[in-house]
């Protein structure tokens, strides 16, 4: 680890600096106490021999130098000796010694007879030499210092990776990586903070889960019916009015009513838990079917009434569908009970773009009183004359439609900004319009399902990706090339859906992955969203390639936020940045306190994360408003621009 060896270096160098100057401090003691003893103990000789040539001179007149002086001055390792007095020589002695930095001493023994003595010794170390114990002694003591240093240089390294492991992960909670620092726990030291740090890691996880499932609590009592746990009244009115616009429908598609008319009778005459069995079993297998039908919703109306609405669907398919809900219907095990075949009526009403929301319930209520009339469990299909033409083309005619249109490239983007609270533009989202031979723009909510049904989204997905950088390459360019430094705004950014067959297909994410490496230097601008629904249904598969283009640089975003009543906790474990509130949600928020409740508790279980909130479907001052109070960063929708082709 980085840190660890840098400090590691560092506290080593620094006890090697402090050993070194300690020795040195020492050897330079010892030199300095060696010299002057040496000096002294030849200076010590050398008295001693002025003492004994003074007494010798007194007390022996005779004085015989020869005989003893010599073997002295031998011994003292004289290189030159003259002995006079008053001028005159009484001994000379020239040694067999030769030196450069000689000591010569010159000193007056007797002032009153004039003896002096003329004493020329070499230095006192200058031929000192190291014997072999003496070098044997110096090496082990080097080695025992670079054994220390080494012992030393590993203990501070394993001290130090247990500080660089808290150190770790305590980064990664300061990034907001909570799952990463729980998932490494290590080693680290003081064992008592490490333990301390999983704990807590673990009692915030148990706190956020906590906090997701209260988030889903306060939903489900909001939107969901407490005894069938489907949609309630509220749930479904929230999700038709994002389904139109002024009162008009912006899609096609049918509303089914059904409606159990002695479910009241079989409540009193067989018990609650009789009807309640009835109820709880058909809503399972009517639940069941609807899965098949992407963005249907099912909700109850009244105790013995039940709202289905699918839209982007054929008139062929709806008739198809009635007969199969029926059928489901009347294979229940139903209790014994008077009329018990006309206990299930069901009322259709098939809607196009642009009819009337508030016109449509009622011409289910009215296809539902029709079936009634009938006399026996029955479907009855209110018929307006009005079915949307271009929705009628058969599916063979579809694919070649759409095939066509990839090949010629008929695809195109159309943005929509979405701004901040403070006015400004945050990105813009890319819808995907087609043209057909005529020039005429196709509404994605026409070939967007048959797509699907033929298996052609991730190409057209490719397509539009494909468009959208090409589009931020001329931008980079113009940029670069008019505007001057201190002018040069915020770089567009754009956001494009992606689809699960697109997610789940191997060649679009290697196609992918190899395109965001090629124009790495413009995945930052790119931001990819994915409905909710797709999230909470593959989480665990989606994850690795969520994982992957974010690792590429894009910022991933979660559209359709409140469409269904789930937790919000997935929001973490995928590491979204900004989350996208869904049309039904945001629809007269102004006026549905309960849709403001369930805004602040998701904003406030975001509390200390970097995920930005949206939201989408704003067509009035009054949502805008509303929704920066509760604490919405930004938004879109009619109320700012329609979508416009992106050029």
């Amino acid at each position: 680890m980085k840190f660890t060896r840098m400090l590691t270096t560092k506290l080593t160098s620094f006890w090697l600096m402090s050993l070194a100057a300690v020795a040195f401090v020492f050897i330079l003691s010892a030199v300095m106490s060696f010299v002057q003893l040496t000096y002294k103990f030849q200076q010590q000789k050398v008295a001693g021999l002025e003492t004994m040539l003074v007494e010798h001179y007194q007390h022996r007149p005779d004085w015989e130098l020869e005989a003893w002086l010599p073997p002295m001055l031998l011994a003292y390792n004289a290189v030159d000796f003259r002995l006079s007095r008053n001028g005159e020589v009484l001994l000379a002695y020239q040694g067999n010694l030769s030196t450069q930095n000689a000591v010569i001493y010159d000193h007056v023994l007797e002032p009153k007879s004039g003896l002096h003595m003329l004493l020329t010794l070499p230095q006192p170390f200058e031929h000192f030499t190291f014997s072999w114990y003496e070098t044997f002694i110096l090496l082990i003591g080097i080695f025992a210092v670079i054994a220390l240093v080494r012992f030393g240089y590993l203990w501070f390294s394993q001290q130090l990776d247990g500080i660089e492991e808290l150190a770790l992960r305590s980064r990664l909670i300061l990034q907001g990586k909570h799952e990463e620092a729980l998932a490494t726990p290590g080693k680290g030291k003081p064992r008592l903070i490490n333990r301390a740090l999983t704990k807590l890691l673990e009692e915030l996880q148990d706190a956020q889960k906590e906090r997701g499932r209260f988030d889903k609590f306060i939903r489900s009592n909001t939107f969901l019916d407490a005894e069938t746990h489907i949609g309630n009244r509220l749930f479904l009115t929230n999700r038709l009015d994002a389904l139109s616009h002024n009162q008009s429908m912006l899609a096609h598609g049918v509303i089914y009513l059904l409606e159990m008319d002695d479910l009241d009778l079989l409540q009193q005459s067989q018990g609650e838990t009789a009807a309640r069995e009835l109820l709880n079993s058909t809503v399972s297998a009517i639940s069941l079917l609807l899965q098949s039908q992407a963005n249907s919703i099912f909700a109850r109306r009244s105790h013995n009434q039940f709202a289905i609405v699918v839209p982007q669907i054929s008139l062929i398919e709806a008739d198809q569908l009635a007969s199969k809900l029926l059928k489901i219907c009347l294979s229940q095990p139903l209790p014994e009970v008077d009329n018990r075949d006309n206990f299930f009526h069901l009322g259709c009403a098939y809607f196009t773009a642009g009819d009337n929301a508030t016109q449509l319930i009622e011409e289910a209520d009215m296809a539902l009183r029709a079936a009634q009339l009938q006399g026996n469990s029955n479907w009855f299909m209110y018929d307006k004359g009005a079915i949307d033409e271009e929705f009628a083309k058969g599916s063979v005619r579809w694919r070649s439609f759409l095939e066509n249109a990839l090949v010629q490239k008929r695809f195109y983007p159309f943005s929509q900004p979405i701004i901040d609270s403070d006015g400004n533009e945050h990105h813009k989202e890319i819808f995907t319009r087609a043209r057909d031979n005529q020039g005429a723009l196709i509404r994605a909510t026409l070939f967007i399902p048959m797509a699907n049904k033929c298996g052609l989204m991730p190409q057209i997905e490719r397509q539009i990706i494909e468009r959208v950088l090409l589009l931020l390459s001329n931008e980079t360019s113009v940029e670069g090339a008019n505007l001057p430094t201190n002018k040069k705004s915020a770089p567009q950014r754009y956001s494009i859906n992606l689809s699960l067959d697109s997610l789940m297909s191997r060649a679009f994410s290697q196609w992918l992955k190899t395109t965001l490496l090629e124009y790495r230097h413009l995945t930052s601008r790119l931001i990819f969203e994915v409905s909710e629904d797709i999230v909470i249904q593959h989480q665990q598969k989606l994850l690795p390639k969520l994982d992957m283009i974010r690792k590429m640089g894009a910022r991933l975003c979660v559209d359709h936020v409140g469409e269904q009543v789930v937790g919000t906790y997935y929001i973490r474990e995928c590491h979204f940045d900004l989350i996208k509130l869904h049309r039904s949600i945001v629809r007269h928020i102004h006026m549905r306190p309960e849709n403001q409740l369930f805004i602040r508790s998701l904003i406030g279980g975001l509390y200390r994360t970097e995920v930005q909130v949206c939201a989408e479907g704003v067509e009035v001052f009054e949502e805008w408003q509303t929704l920066q109070i509760l604490g919405v960063s930004a938004a879109q929708g009619m109320y700012f621009s329609e979508p416009i082709e992106a050029k």
